[in-house]
């Protein structure tokens, strides 16, 4: 297959992207076979039950991956290289819950080959639940 590779030239300030997925008990046992975090507050309904949440919770990171969807494929997307990503997680994701993933780019370095990108995650019901920034590279064509 024949993929475009973002360029410098193809981002600007204020450019933003978003995917949205709704969590469920799927992506749970994925991502706790995955990581093996079987924190009960993820895991176990009776524990969970028992904590502030009331209820299990998904894993932080689970919803924080979407990240990487946006990065990759849509925003700067294709020859993206991740350099770093910082968090802050404000709200629990619930089962059931459909998280958006947003990016916006907030800055561009040429010269020093970065992008900078506001990143966070709102629920359907519009509350941010996580928020961060991150900062990409690109990968350099190599024609011929």
């Amino acid at each position: 297959m024949d993929y475009h590779i973002a360029r410098f030239e193809d981002l600007r300030v204020g450019q933003s992207a978003f995917f949205s997925k709704t969590i469920t008990e799927a992506d749970i046992a994925h991502f706790v076979a995955f990581t093996g975090d079987v924190n009960p507050l993820h895991v176990d309904a009776e524990f969970a039950k028992r904590t502030f949440f009331g209820e299990r919770i998904a894993h932080g990171m689970l919803s924080a991956s979407l990240f990487s969807t946006l990065m990759g494929m849509k925003l700067p997307g294709v020859g993206a290289i991740y350099r770093s990503q910082n968090l802050v997680f404000l709200r629990p994701v619930h089962i059931g819950d459909t998280v958006t993933a947003r990016f916006e780019i907030t800055g561009i370095d040429p010269g020093a080959e970065t992008i900078t990108l506001r990143s966070w995650v709102d629920n359907q019901r519009g509350e941010t639940v996580i928020e961060g920034e991150a900062c990409a590279g690109l990968l350099r064509s190599v024609d011929g």
